[in-house]
């Protein structure tokens, strides 16, 4: 692989793994924490918004950016004809 293709693949892959962070952090600071007492006042499941992003949310999230991790990065080794 080249060097530009290389630098592409990088590109690639550091901006998948900012905007699933991003997502992330969105899901578990600004609505776990930050936006935590205004979801309150919204009940899922018997329990309080806030609380199931702080406790529960954020891990559910996160699990399901890992595979949309690895599907997003199979796509990407494809592209750049890297896959195994």
């Amino acid at each position: 692989m080249d060097k530009s293709k290389a630098a592409a693949y990088w590109r690639a892959n550091l901006s998948l793994i900012v905007s699933l962070l991003a997502i992330w952090a969105l899901v578990s600071y600004v609505f776990g924490i930050l936006l935590a007492p205004a979801l309150n006042g919204i009940r899922l499941g018997g329990l309080p918004l806030g609380f199931w992003f702080a406790q529960q949310g954020s891990i559910y999230v996160f699990v399901i950016l890992i595979f949309v991790y690895a599907a997003r990065m199979q796509r990407v080794d494809e592209e750049f004809d890297v896959h195994e």
